[in-house]
């Protein structure tokens, strides 16, 4: 299975690109929309009324990966189920809708008859990110008054899954 790239190759906002030809039949993004991880966007209860409610805000504007969402998503969620049942209502605020894409150059003895340079590179797709800029709410938790401490900490591991730096804030 091929190695996933580092983040700082798709890390800067750039404008959503999708393949523009001349042939109408040919402007698409090709290979598809990509798998994603992302399963649940809403856990918890969010029918019951709760009296606080938790943003974890992004401090700088990039993208953020479907697999780090998944991720901070099951770390906190885990946590305030082991902890609270389902006295809670976690939401995940972004989806990712930018397609990343790769052109995948070979390297190495024998790979020269694999590869056609720059002469395709539209590039297939790898994977997808949402695109979130600086301010915007990554993560909503509502909680009970009771269990913001919980809360606070459940959001600052799913900040840790995050290429970038975020804050909890607090309203009422």
């Amino acid at each position: 299975m091929a190695k996933l790239r580092k983040n700082c190759a798709y890390q800067k906002l750039e404008r959503p690109y999708t393949r523009i030809s001349k042939y109408t039949k040919k402007n698409y993004v090709r290979g598809g929309f990509p798998h994603m991880k992302v399963i649940k966007f809403d856990m918890g209860n969010p029918r019951k009324e709760y009296d606080t409610v938790l943003k974890l805000n992004s401090k700088r504007s990039m993208h953020i990966r479907h697999n780090a969402l998944e991720a901070a998503r099951m770390t906190s969620n885990r946590l305030l189920e082991k902890n609270l049942g389902k006295e809670y209502h976690l939401r995940i605020k972004v989806y990712p809708f930018h397609v990343l894409r790769e052109n995948p150059l070979a390297s190495g003895a024998g790979a020269d008859r694999m590869s056609t340079g720059m002469k395709k590179s539209f590039g297939k797709s790898i994977g997808c990110a949402a695109r979130v800029k600086e301010g915007q709410t990554v993560i909503e938790l509502k909680i009970n008054k009771a269990n913001i401490r919980l809360g606070k900490e459940a959001l600052s591991r799913a900040a840790k899954k995050f290429p970038c730096s975020c804050k909890v804030v607090t309203a009422a």
